[in-house]
C-alpha cells in the first residue's frame, strides 16, 4: 500500500556517510519535529538523477530552506559509499543529506518500490519528492514511469 497525504512516514533505519564511515540514522532523526523534504531517486549517477533531479535541488536548496524548510534529504535504494561519492560528484555540500535505503526497507513500507528488473536494476525507489512536517506526508508528488515532471525542485518550491 503507498503512502498517501496524511499519513505518518514508518520507521525505519538508514545510512549516510559521515567523516568515521557509514552510521545508521532513523526516519525519526530525519522527520521528527522539523520540516524536511524528501526526494527520492530510482538510482545515484543514473541520468535524469544525475542531470535534472538532484541538481535541481542542489540548485533550489535555499530557495526551499528559507521557505522554513530544516533539511532536504535525497533517498536511494544504493548503500552509504555510493551516495556519498554521488554527493561529492554533484557538489552538494551541505545543501543535500545523501541518504542511502540500502536494502530497500523505507522504500517498500512506503510502497513507492519498483522492479526495475528488466533494466538491470533489480527492485529500486519510484521517482518521487515530499514534503514531511513532523513525520507527517504534507505533499506527495509520485512520478509515472518513465516521467520526470511532478518530483521536481520547482514543484517543491510551490508546496512549501
Amino acid at each position: 500500500m503507498t503512502i498517501n497525504v496524511g499519513d505518518k512516514i514508518p520507521a525505519a533505519k538508514l545510512r549516510h556517510m559521515t567523516q568515521g564511515g557509514p552510521k545508521e540514522v532513523t526516519t525519526d532523526e530525519l522527520f521528527k519535529g522539523k520540516k524536511v523534504v524528501l526526494f527520492a531517486v530510482p538510482g545515484a549517477f543514473t541520468p535524469t538523477c544525475s542531470m535534472k533531479q538532484l541538481p535541481g535541488f542542489v540548485g533550489n536548496a535555499d530557495a526551499i530552506k528559507t521557505k522554513g524548510v530544516s533539511e532536504i534529504v535525497c533517498l536511494s535504494v544504493n548503500d552509504p559509499w555510493v551516495m556519498d561519492a554521488w554527493g561529492k560528484e554533484q557538489k552538494v555540500g551541505d545543501k543535500v543529506h545523501m541518504v542511502a535505503d540500502g536494502n530497500g526497507d523505507l522504500t517498500k513500507a512506503l510502497g513507492l518500490d519498483t522492479d526495475i528488473s528488466a533494466a538491470g536494476l533489480g527492485v529500486r525507489s519510484k521517482r518521487y519528492s515530499m514534503v514531511v512536517d513532523n513525520g507527517t506526508v504534507t505533499h506527495l508528488n509520485v512520478e509515472k514511469p518513465g516521467a520526470f515532471e511532478v518530483s521536481n525542485a520547482e514543484t517543491i518550491l510551490k508546496q512549501v
